[in-house]
């Protein structure tokens, strides 16, 4: 897709207020819908110093950068995906998936192959602050409400020395991003802070569980619980996932994320509608840790505070420290 942007610049805040003051009027601060925000914020998780907030594990205190991945078959195995802290699964045009892949604790080499953004991604990154975002560009209509974001904008357009084009794959699923150069063409990418999750040990109860699946229109993830890598191998569309600088994928922990998707005010070069993943609010979910089961509940009652997750009966539930998938599911 078309419409990357110029980086931040001296005539950036005036755009950006405009942008703003054009989205709310459209869409209201959502974008193209309400997701009916609360004007109170959940308590926030704190993380001990040295730890890292998004995987429970002794790491550096880095900036954020968050990277569009392509995922259909042409654009697998992918690259880089296994050094991120969390990973998030959305639902794209035609059924098919993206993947949002968050870095903090440690920058692989490369990543990709990267793809265009969408307007979900927008609020699913509000609770990080200012991130970096690296993506191949966007629709025309849409980067108004990205220029509006607190986002720092990475794309081939302002920072062609972050990318490289694989002659190994055949575009669009041949870019593939330099994480270090992404980060220095985004100063003011924000540090990593709390969003809402907790880790440590597991809770009471449970389902002791081998395998499980979700669906999407178009395609299938798979999660089989391995002892010996302490984490669940995923598959996609029946077949084993992995990433081509560390292996077979085998986050500690995964949460399926049970949220509305619905039309979007958007739509691809074909036509077809964009959807738009709901994030904020509450509903249901299931939170998959060594070899059990849980089910939890997800609430995110302000778009710009993180999503706790609790028991049923309330109390806090604790992810295994480690990589951390959110798929978000349909209802």
């Amino acid at each position: 897709m078309s419409g990357a942007h110029r980086p931040r610049g001296p005539g950036r805040p005036l755009t950006a207020l405009l942008c703003a003051v054009t989205a709310v009027a459209l869409y209201g601060c959502s974008g193209s819908g309400p997701e009916e925000p609360a004007p109170t914020r959940p308590p926030t998780a704190t993380t001990p110093r040295g730890v890292s907030p998004l995987t429970g594990l002794p790491a550096r205190s880095g900036p954020v950068l968050a990277v569009k991945i392509d995922n259909v078959a042409a654009a697998r195995p992918h690259t880089g995906l296994g050094a991120a802290d969390l990973v998030y699964v959305e639902q794209v045009e035609g059924g098919v998936t993206r993947l949002l892949a968050v870095y903090s604790s440690r920058l692989p080499d490369s990543v990709g192959p990267v793809r265009s953004a969408r307007e979900s991604d927008i609020s699913l990154l509000r609770p990080f602050g200012n991130p970096a975002l690296a993506y191949s560009g966007a629709q025309r209509a849409l980067n108004p409400l990205l220029d509006a974001a607190p986002l720092d904008l990475v794309s081939e357009s302002t920072a062609p020395g972050a990318f490289r084009r694989s002659p190994d794959r055949a575009a669009p699923h041949n870019l593939y991003l330099r994480p270090e150069r992404a980060l220095a063409a985004a100063p003011d990418a924000s540090g990593v802070r709390p969003i809402g999750l907790r880790f440590g040990a597991a809770p009471a109860g449970g389902t002791a569980t081998t395998t499980e699946t979700v669906r999407y229109p178009a395609a299938r993830y798979a999660f089989t619980w391995s002892a010996a890598d302490d984490g669940w191998r995923v598959a996609i569309d029946g077949r084993p996932a992995t990433s081509t600088d560390s292996g077979p994928l085998a986050p500690a922990t995964v949460v399926v994320q049970r949220v509305t998707v619905r039309p979007s005010a958007f739509h691809d070069v074909n036509g077809a509608v964009s959807p738009y993943t709901e994030t904020t609010g509450s509903g249901t979910a299931t939170v998959l840790r060594d070899g059990r089961a849980y089910e939890a509940r997800w609430s995110r009652p302000d778009p710009a505070g993180g999503t706790s997750f609790t028991t049923p009966d309330g109390h806090p539930l604790a992810f295994a420290p480690g990589q951390v998938w959110i798929v978000l599911a349909p209802r």
